[in-house]
């Protein structure tokens, strides 16, 4: 039986991409991606509701994501999801679940105050999570 794993998602970007390379010098893009979703409660009530996205590029799209991605961009992301584990330095086990780009898009218009060139949306950015909960030290990752 075939299978499936495929991830699109739209949103803001919670910060800057950070960018870094492999030790045989392939880019690594990594950036967070706020995806909101506005409900109504059983008493009539509006609430929003903010999910954070993990996002990883590869290569060349790693580059581009550094070049032109900023906090605040709007962006289409397309990719797989995968989850990754490692020791922490208690020795317990960790995981963390991210998408893996294979494309993605900038979104919004040209001049829109959010992001720059390729950006929109706008929102509060404020209450971006720096880490999402823990993850390897840079030490951990094969990154330079």
């Amino acid at each position: 039986m075939a299978s499936l794993n495929k991830v699109m998602i739209i949103g803001n970007l919670g910060r800057d991409p950070e960018m870094r390379f492999t030790a045989n010098g392939q880019a690594v893009a990594n950036f967070s991606v706020a995806c909101n979703r506005r409900y109504t409660t059983r008493d009539g009530e509006q609430r929003d509701e903010t999910e954070w996205v993990r996002v990883v590029c590869w290569g060349r799209q790693a580059e581009i994501a550094g070049q032109y991605l900023q906090r605040g961009s709007q962006v289409y992301v397309e990719g797989r999801l995968q989850t990754r584990s490692w020791e922490d330095q208690q020795g317990q086990t960790r995981y963390m679940t991210e998408v893996v780009a294979n494309n993605f898009q900038f979104l919004g218009r040209r001049g829109d105050s959010a992001g720059g060139d390729f950006s929109g949306g706008g929102g509060d950015y404020q209450n971006a999570p720096d880490d999402f909960g823990g993850g390897p030290d840079a030490g951990d990752l094969p990154f330079e």
